[in-house]
C-alpha cells in the first residue's frame, strides 16, 4: 500500500513538475513574437536547468540504488530539454549584455554539474555517500530554483505590476513543492523532501504577491466611464464643449 501511494504521488509530482517546466512556453512565445526578451530574467530557467541536471543524476543507478527513484529521472530528464530550449531562445533574442550574463551563468552551472558527477562517481564508492553528496548539492539547487522567481519580486513591488512574474510559474512551483514534499516523506528520503520545505512557503509568497498586485493593477488600469466622458469633452474645441454643455443643461 505504501509503495503504491508513493508511486501515485510520484506520478502526480511528475505531472505538476511537467506543468512547472512547461509554464514558460507562454512567456517565450511572447519573446519570439516580439523578438525581444523585454524585462524577463533568464536566471529562473538557468537555475531550473541546474536542478534538473543534478536530480537526473541523483535518480540514476550510479547514485541511487537501482531504479528506486525512476520518477525523478523521467521528469528531470524532460526538464533538461525544456530548460535548454528556453535558454537558447533567450540567448537568441537577448541584447548583447543579456547574452553575456546568461551565457556565463549557464557555463558555470554546467561546470558545477560536471565536477559533481565526476566526484560522486569516482571518489565515493557506495550509494549512500553518493546520494548524500549529490543530494546536498541538489538541495542547494532546488532552493535556488524555488527562490529564483523572487528576482522579480522587487520589480513587482516597485511597479505594482505582475506582468513579468508569470502566474503559472508561481502556481505550479507551489503545487510541485507540495507533491514532492509528500513523495520525499513517503520515501523516507529527506534529501528529496527538504528542498520543498523551502519551496512551499516561497510558492505561497509568490502567489500572495500575484493576487495582491494583480487586483490593484486591474483597478488602476480600468478607466471609469466618467473619465472617458470627461476626456472626450476636454479633447473637443471650446465652442463644441459649450454646445454640449448647453445641450446637457437643456435636457435637465
Amino acid at each position: 500500500m505504501g509503495d503504491r501511494l508513493r508511486l501515485a504521488v510520484g506520478i502526480m509530482g511528475n505531472a505538476s513538475s511537467l506543468l512547472l517546466y512547461a509554464a514558460p512556453i507562454l512567456t517565450f512565445t511572447r519573446v519570439i513574437r516580439k523578438r525581444s526578451t523585454e524585462e524577463f530574467s533568464c536566471i529562473p530557467y538557468i537555475v531550473a536547468l541546474s536542478n534538473c541536471l543534478l536530480y537526473t543524476w541523483y535518480g540514476l543507478p550510479v547514485v541511487s540504488y537501482k531504479w528506486e527513484n525512476f520518477p525523478v529521472i523521467t521528469i528531470n530528464g524532460l526538464g533538461i530539454i525544456l530548460e535548454l530550449s528556453f535558454i537558447f531562445i533567450y540567448l537568441w533574442f537577448a541584447p548583447t549584455r543579456g547574452k553575456i550574463k546568461a551565457g556565463t551563468i549557464t557555463t558555470m552551472v554546467m561546470v558545477i554539474f560536471t565536477v559533481t558527477a565526476i566526484i560522486s562517481a569516482f571518489v565515493f564508492h557506495d550509494h549512500h555517500h553518493r546520494k548524500v553528496f549529490v543530494g546536498t548539492i541538489g538541495l542547494v539547487a532546488s532552493v535556488a530554483m524555488y527562490a529564483a522567481p523572487l528576482v522579480v519580486v522587487k520589480q513587482v513591488i516597485m511597479t505594482k505590476s505582475v506582468e513579468f512574474m508569470p502566474f503559472y510559474l508561481s502556481f505550479f512551483s507551489f503545487l510541485a513543492s507540495v507533491l514532492w514534499l509528500a513523495y520525499g516523506l513517503l520515501s523516507h528520503d529527506l534529501l528529496l523532501a527538504s528542498p520543498n520545505l523551502v519551496g512551499l512557503p516561497l510558492g505561497i509568497l509568490q502567489l500572495g504577491l500575484y493576487c495582491k498586485y494583480r487586483k490593484r493593477g486591474i483597478i488602476e488600469e480600468e478607466p471609469s466611464k466618467w473619465d472617458l466622458e470627461h476626456n472626450n469633452i476636454q479633447g473637443k474645441p471650446k465652442h463644441m464643449q459649450l454646445s454640449m454643455n448647453e445641450d446637457v443643461n437643456g435636457k435637465i
